[in-house]
């Protein structure tokens, strides 16, 4: 009876995270039409009705809540009709104000589907009340985060994955939960190998992504939305795409993925260093043809690029680059800056060095050739018998089966068994995968540095005359990075193929007679033998000697 005075407002609240617990409140509008019901059996006069989609796990995040208790406070209500009390609050500081209003009489009665509460009740029962929904939504915080952690720790990689990549949509215990996503992977992958060349840069590679590749980005308000500049930036910058991820972001946790990686940790590295900076991409407002490959001798840092202009008397705009140190390693550093134009003499200086005469470069691949062909043989013969020797073991396991089946031999005995072959087997693959790469990749990198000599002076030159800044990027950057600048010197560390043609060019000099392009076979056998003969184009010598 004394209900029937009490103005009351009815409050439901669903919170974002739906866990096991609250499945039972199916909705909102379930809470509502039971409350409702409750009113009508009990008469009890509903003044008002908020409705909130939020946590109350965290104080003041609710402003329905907040606005409802302002409310009461002025006293257009003195009830509230609620679910459960764990739909009012979840944390301290929410749980404290509905009690203290309720001790002090501003809310005559909390009206619960399955309890009253009134100012004269024992204040311990309803600290127990909503103690235990405080707890339980610190104890859900934890298994989450812990569930979490494990999946990470698991090699799971947790959210939306990257482009290139996608969730599964029905996952079984033991399998990975991103997947391959066969309509973007080989796109996403161009653009990591684009970078690589050196010859583009991040806003380059966004417009090629858009214009040439079409590639459209799946997330966001519209499914079709195209790849933004930053967004480029972030992808070459994501640990993500060579297999590993950090959790949380920030903590300094790192963990090795499951996914199948896109590039690997060398071209990751590599491309950071293109991006200037480690790990930290910048955007850059000029393009310059040698920034990102460049590093200051003296003190280490990184060589950056300016511009200057020159305005002459009669109007003529000069335009000039340089090179020096950015200085952020050593603010003391001594290094002058380089222009662009005796930097590209310097280069082209070194190209002529390693150009080899087109008689004597056809000998030493033929010659490297025919060692290539009878390791090949070797290798072929090692990996006949490696593939002989898996199919036995496919056998073996196909007879472990059959006598798993006709119960010849116990569970125990097939798992161990079959766990052993299967080792096995794995490790076989593993080796005729390594041996096809062996022996192919230093026949196939020394044949491209001994092509790319050939060209490069002219291409260069070109280049030169031609403002070609992406052909200039290019060619330096095949030949390696990191290269040195000191007291406005240029030296290049070229990658290990071009330091084989470096040693050639310089053993040239040193051969017992002047090669010339042979005007017959005669002459060809005499200065092939010469050429290949020089103890300075061999690893080692002896009886089988490694070019």
């Amino acid at each position: 009876m004394e209900n029937k005075n009490i103005k009351y407002f009815l409050y439901a609240r669903r919170s974002i995270e739906k866990s096991d617990r609250e499945e039972k409140v199916a909705s909102i509008e379930s809470q509502i039409k039971e409350m409702r019901e409750i009113a009508d059996r009990d008469n009890l006069r509903i003044v008002g009705t908020f409705r909130e989609t939020k946590s109350a796990k965290e104080p003041y995040a609710r402003a329905e809540f907040t606005k409802m208790m302002e409310q009461i406070k002025k006293g257009k209500a003195d009830g509230i009709l609620c679910w459960k009390m764990d739909r009012l609050a979840r944390n301290s500081i929410d749980e404290g104000t509905v009690k203290y209003f309720l001790q002090k009489g501003i809310v005559k009665n909390i009206k619960a589907s399955d309890r009253d509460w009134y100012p004269d009740d024992n204040a311990l029962m309803a600290s127990v009340e909503f103690g235990m929904a405080t707890q339980y939504s610190r104890d859900l915080s934890k298994h989450i985060m812990r569930g979490m952690r494990a999946k990470a720790e698991a090699g799971h990689r947790l959210g939306v994955a990257p482009l290139g990549y996608k969730n599964s949509k029905y996952h079984i215990k033991g399998t990975e939960k991103i997947l391959v996503d066969e309509e973007r992977f080989d796109s996403v992958r161009k653009i990591f190998d684009l970078m690589l060349t050196g010859k583009y840069s991040p806003v380059d590679l966004q417009k090629i992504a858009v214009d040439d590749l079409h590639i459209n980005m799946r997330y966001g308000r519209r499914k079709d939305s195209k790849m933004s500049k930053r967004f480029v930036y972030k992808l070459l910058s994501s640990t993500f795409y060579y297999g590993q991820f950090e959790f949380p972001e920030g903590s300094g946790n790192w963990y090795d993925g499951k996914h199948k990686p896109m590039i690997s940790k060398e071209e990751y590295d590599k491309i950071q260093i293109l991006l200037g900076r480690e790990g930290r991409p910048r955007p850059k407002t000029h393009r310059f043809a040698y920034t990102g490959l460049l590093k200051c001798t003296e003190c280490g840092a990184s060589i950056t690029a300016e511009e200057k202009h020159k305005i002459q008397q009669n109007g003529n705009v000069h335009h000039y680059t340089y090179y020096r140190c950015t200085k952020r390693l050593d603010s003391k550093c001594t290094q002058k800056a380089l222009s662009e134009k005796e930097m590209d003499g310097q280069i082209l200086e070194y190209l002529k060095k390693i150009k080899i005469p087109k008689s004597i470069n056809e000998w030493v691949i033929s010659a490297f050739r025919e060692i290539y062909e009878e390791e090949k043989k070797s290798k072929g013969s090692l990996a006949h018998i490696k593939k002989e020797k898996l199919e036995n073991v496919k056998n073996r396991i196909s007879n472990l089966l059959d006598m798993r089946v006709n119960n010849e031999i116990t569970p125990e005995e097939f798992s161990k068994l079959k766990s052993d072959l299967e080792r096995e087997k794995h490790n076989l693959e593993g080796d005729l995968t390594d041996n096809n790469d062996l022996v192919e990749s230093w026949f196939v990198k020394l044949q491209n540095a001994f092509d790319f000599s050939q060209t490069a002076c002219e291409e260069f030159g070109k280049a030169i005359i031609d403002l070609d800044l992406d052909k200039k990027r290019g060619i330096l950057a095949s030949l390696g990075y990191n290269h040195q600048l000191k007291d406005r010197i240029l030296t290049i560390l070229p990658f290990k193929p071009f330091l084989a043609v470096e040693k050639l060019s310089n053993a040239i000099d040193d051969l017992p007679d002047k090669l010339e392009p042979p005007k017959n076979l005669t002459a060809e056998g005499y200065n092939g033998r010469n050429a290949l003969n020089s103890a300075l184009m061999w690893r080692w010598a002896e009886s089988n000697r490694r070019a």
